[in-house]
């Protein structure tokens, strides 16, 4: 049934899906790191700000790989779960420093 499919134009709509969310998540994290160490550099926010530039750089590998595969490939494979679930992970991790920010 899969080889039946018209991929159309859904490649390139989810490529430039996973750029934009890229942006987003880049925006973000400067955000967060600049909120952190207003007012001067304390352990916490440096902790704060080493931990969202780590999840923020494993979020952009998976998102770049994603983009390479989307690009080169007529018919590209789904998202592997490891994948898909370190995308979840770092994100929600990102959230639970921006927790961590304004408490």
């Amino acid at each position: 049934m899969t080889a039946d499919r018209d991929p159309g134009l859904q490649p390139e709509r989810t490529r430039l899906a996973w750029l934009r969310t890229t942006l987003s998540y880049t925006v973000a994290t400067v955000l967060a790191a600049r909120t952190a160490l207003r007012g001067g550099a304390t352990p916490a926010g440096i902790v704060v700000c080493v931990l969202c530039c780590g999840f923020w750089l494993g979020f952009l590998r998976v998102a770049h790989h994603r983009v390479r595969v989307l690009a080169a490939a007529h018919r590209p494979a789904a998202l592997a779960p490891r994948h898909a679930a370190a995308a979840v992970l770092c994100a929600a991790a990102t959230a639970v420093c921006a927790v961590a920010i304004v408490l």
